[in-house]
């Protein structure tokens, strides 16, 4: 594509300076909504646009709006925690289209009449976290921030919260726990957040990259949003190419462009002359896909990726070549979710730990047969057991990796 939307500072040089967006049309849209448009106009045009949430569930971003409880206060908690692995996109649109980002907050907070934002970002975003407060403070002094907005009733703070580096809480409710002060752990739900969240009050979460969308949004229409992407699926989408791959970076495209063009055409191959042996298409948090013409044909959406046995996600797409043991990346994502589990629920506590145990034996040469079998039989005992959606990742991670590459674990099995 020709232009970005959320990667807009790929197009416009010095975007992150208030002056420059401002001069590209910045807040303007967000003044309009403001004086002249209702909350329910915002959440028709972003509902139509067809709009879904970018941090992984792809949720539909109006649908969640208009879910919201109708007790007030309301309040908006953004996702900038940003920690599957492989994924980059929310950093860089922070670091480099901030204000966008910012309307796109503020543009959300009107929709769902709230008049507080909270900003939740993870430990290791600190230097960026004193930049968007920075930000912020601009936006305070321009008056886009504060009480009576451009003359109206309508009052808007943010606020930035730091997390301490827990994966668990870019789970919106283990989120909003952590922003309450309390342990980042998951809720039993119901209630959702949209009824029941921050502070017990209806609450709105959307990912960085979700709000970055809005202003452009609701400036353009449902129908120029549409332009882009698939039917059920529309818009672009930031995916986060690494691994062994030539070209890693983010990529901003439409959603429905085919594994096969951003790997080789935007990505440009695998590099010194090894094959392309497997993708994780969503980071560790969905299954690991064999690199079939079939699965390197799939088009990237939210409906065709499940059609081949794995998830979207969040995109960060990792390329793994002919020289990688997948049982080493399996072994390496049981690591990761071993210490990233909270530990709240025993499915997911007690499965990462033994799947763990299990894997390294693998990994050390010293498993049987058996161990393999006793593997997939634990990563199986835990799916659908779980209080979120962690204990999932980690075992479909699992069961996909022994079920499509077999041959990798008998062979360490085998080396004994």
């Amino acid at each position: 594509m020709a232009e970005h939307i959320v990667l807009r500072h790929r197009d416009i040089p010095d975007i992150d300076q208030l002056e420059v967006y401002l001069k590209h049309g910045g807040f303007e849209t967000f003044t309009d909504v403001v004086k002249n448009k209702s909350p329910q106009e915002i959440i028709d045009v972003v509902k139509a646009s067809g709009l879904r949430g970018r941090g992984g569930a792809g949720f539909p971003t109006g649908l969640k709006w208009s879910f919201l409880g109708k007790a007030k206060p309301r309040y908006v908690a953004v996702n900038a925690d940003e920690s599957e692995p492989g994924t980059f996109k929310d950093r860089e649109i922070m670091e480099r289209n901030p204000f966008q980002f910012l309307e796109g907050v503020a543009i959300c907070c009107y929709a769902a009449e709230a008049n507080h934002a909270y900003i939740y970002m993870r430990g290791e975003f600190w230097d960026n976290a004193t930049r968007i407060e920075e930000h912020i403070q601009q936006l305070y002094d321009r008056g886009f921030l504060g009480k009576g907005l451009f003359g109206s009733d309508v009052d808007l703070d943010f606020h930035v919260h730091l997390g301490a580096g827990a994966y668990i809480c870019g789970e919106e409710s283990a989120l909003l726990e952590s922003l309450e002060g309390k342990l980042g752990m998951p809720r039993l739900r119901p209630p959702f957040p949209t009824v029941n969240g921050l502070f017990s009050a209806p609450t709105v979460i959307n990912n960085v990259e979700t709000l970055t969308n809005v202003p452009l949004i609701v400036a353009q229409g449902s129908d120029w949003y549409r332009s882009f992407g698939t039917e059920k699926s529309p818009g672009t989408k930031v995916f986060c190419l690494s691994g062994n791959i030539a070209r890693p970076g983010n990529y901003e495209l439409p959603l429905g462009t085919p594994f096969r063009e951003l790997i080789f055409e935007h990505g440009g191959g695998i590099p010194d002359g090894k094959q392309l042996k497997a993708i994780l298409p969503a980071g560790a948090s969905a299954p690991i896909l064999m690199a079939t013409d079939e699965v390197l044909d799939t088009k990237m959406d939210y409906e065709s990726v499940p059609n081949v046995g794995s998830q979207l996600g969040s995109a960060s797409v990792i390329i793994i070549d002919d020289s990688v043991d997948i049982s080493w990346v399996e072994y390496k994502i049981s690591n990761f979710f071993k210490h990233e589990s909270c530990g709240k629920c025993t499915p997911c506590r007690e499965g990462t730990y033994w799947m763990l145990q299990i894997l390294e034996r693998i990994h050390e040469g010293t498993a049987t047969p058996d161990d393999i079998d006793l593997l997939d039989s634990v990563a199986q005992g835990v799916q659908g057991k779980c209080l979120c959606a962690l204990g999932e990742f980690a075992s479909g991670a699992v069961v996909a990796g022994v079920e499509r590459f077999r041959s990798d674990f008998d062979l360490k099995v085998a080396s004994r």
